[in-house]
């Protein structure tokens, strides 16, 4: 009898196990086993951060050594359940603009890969080039769609084409994945789709041929045209951190995702539009703000410290469309007037506006009494569905030529010496090619002195 019933729990057990091993299968959309996930994080002078997701808890090793330096750094990690088996490693020790090798050793598997410290001058002449991707709205259907999901998601070719492209780092600008009905008051389920996300495996070359920062809109932080009154933001803050590399998240006393990455002479500025977010539909007023005050009060401080000469600020929704009936920023006019004329009071040189979010791209001239024109290059989407709002493509702030309805990304080249920056916009089709390109130069970026 006592053998009967531990066959019988030895049984039961092994059916548990499997039923586990099979719902995490469905949870992952039948994604069940992807090995080491690795992505380049943010890259300075000095150091480097890789993000490493691994199969099953258990110990990380990685060792690197720079080109010129006999050498070689260890440090060993612990990839954690609670963690979803996540580590990022920093390699420290590095010297600007020289080449690191690594490799990384954990789930029985061996990674090896390359990466560069930033390069750094002191003289314009000096200058290096500099290539950033831009993309926003990544959507993956669900293996086996339910609850109604959208399954509208194609063209993951366009990954291979950004990374053909090597460019030295990418910004995603939101709607990195799509969070679905299923996700959006359960952190289990929303921590599955963000690793099913990250290990497919149309992504992995693109994960570590560039370095990669990001910001979120409303599909990576909660449901459709989600606000500060989110319940679950701060279990999305927790992922998105976890799975994301960049700098920094927020100031200590204000939470959120935004911050600065510098690379080279371009200060790229991430921008949080959901945390502080008042709802799109609450009355338009003084009130009412798609930022918060403190957040606005950092992004002031930083674009007036700045010494950059390109300055990015990068945003989910748009911040300058005038005709945008949907989620821009022209829905809360109290506060995008008051930035405006605080930019002309301020003088600030160098800007650059990005965002994402519409589902086609554009290039926006807005034009000043009294400062130079604010250009905003909105890309998308990368592999959601198109969209082509009527009356749209006839808005005369619309650089000619680039209205652009189809899967693309975009591409910033700043070439030319430091004192005389020149900054191409480009957008590429999902299999790389050029859909149009419109050139700045950096000196028309400012006011006289």
């Amino acid at each position: 009898m006592t053998q009967v019933r531990r066959a019988d729990r030895n049984r039961l057990r092994a059916s548990l196990i499997a039923f586990a091993a099979g719902f995490m299968t469905f949870m992952q959309g039948g994604v069940a086993s992807a090995g080491l996930t690795l992505m380049h994080g943010y890259v300075d002078y000095a150091s480097a951060l890789i993000w490493i997701q691994t199969d099953a808890p258990g110990p990380v090793e990685v060792v690197w050594r720079m080109e010129r330096d006999a050498d070689v750094h260890r440090a060993t990690f612990d990839a954690s359940a609670t963690e979803n088996n996540i580590v990022l490693a920093r390699l420290t020790g590095l010297l600007p603009g020289e080449q690191v090798s690594y490799a990384v050793v954990g789930d029985g598997e061996r990674r090896e890969g390359l990466l560069r410290a930033q390069p750094r001058w002191t003289r314009p002449a000096d200058a290096q080039d500099i290539t950033i991707a831009i993309g926003s709205c990544f959507f993956l259907a669900d293996a086996n769609p339910v609850w109604g999901s959208q399954n509208y998601g194609g063209g993951y070719e366009i990954l291979d084409a950004i990374a053909a492209k090597k460019p030295d780092v990418m910004v995603w600008m939101g709607d990195n994945l799509y969070f679905q009905p299923q996700d959006e008051l359960d952190p289990a389920s929303m921590a599955s789709r963000y690793r099913r996300q990250r290990t497919l495996p149309s992504l992995k070359t693109l994960l570590t041929s560039a370095s990669h920062v990001a910001i979120w809109d409303d599909h990576d932080y909660g449901p459709n045209d989600a606000d500060l009154s989110y319940t679950m933001k701060g279990e999305a803050l927790t992922l998105f951190r976890r799975y994301w590399a960049n700098p920094s998240y927020g100031l200590p006393e204000t939470p959120g995702i935004f911050g600065r990455a510098r690379f080279g002479d371009v200060d790229i500025f991430l921008l949080d539009d959901r945390y502080y977010r008042s709802a799109n539909k609450l009355l338009d007023g003084p009130d009412k703000t798609m930022f918060g005050a403190k957040q606005l009060e950092w992004l002031k401080n930083a674009l007036v410290y700045s010494s950059a000469p390109i300055k990015l600020v990068v945003n989910g929704s748009q911040m300058w469309n005038r005709v945008n009936r949907f989620e821009g920023w022209n829905n809360y006019s109290a506060e995008q007037r008051a930035f405006a004329d605080w930019l002309l009071a301020q003088r600030v040189d160098g800007l650059i506006f990005l965002s994402g979010d519409r589902h086609f791209t554009e290039l926006l001239k807005i034009e000043r009494v009294g400062g130079y024109p604010l250009f905003e290059f909105t890309s998308s989407p990368l592999t959601s569905g198109t969209f082509d709002p009527p009356g749209e493509k006839d808005n005369p702030d619309i650089v000619q030529g680039t209205y652009v309805v189809k899967r693309q990304f975009g591409m910033i080249r700043v070439t030319g010496p430091g004192n005389d920056r020149t900054v191409a916009l480009e957008s590429y089709d999902q299999k790389g090619e050029l859909q149009w390109r419109h050139e700045i130069r950096a000196r028309n970026l400012g006011f006289a002195r």
